[in-house]
């Protein structure tokens, strides 16, 4: 399993809105689209 995550250089550590993980491209391309148009996010692999 994979998730996307998105870091807001903007914003300090701790900060709510300085990471956004997304549970898959889908949903990370809507957020994209109504909130940073020009951003991109990275996919990980998620260890268990």
């Amino acid at each position: 399993m994979t998730v996307f995550v998105y870091v807001n250089t903007s914003k300090q550590v701790g900060d709510a809105e300085h990471i956004k993980v997304f549970a898959n491209q889908d949903a990370a391309e809507k957020w994209f689209e109504e909130n940073d148009p020009e951003g991109v996010a990275f996919e990980y692999e998620v260890l268990e």
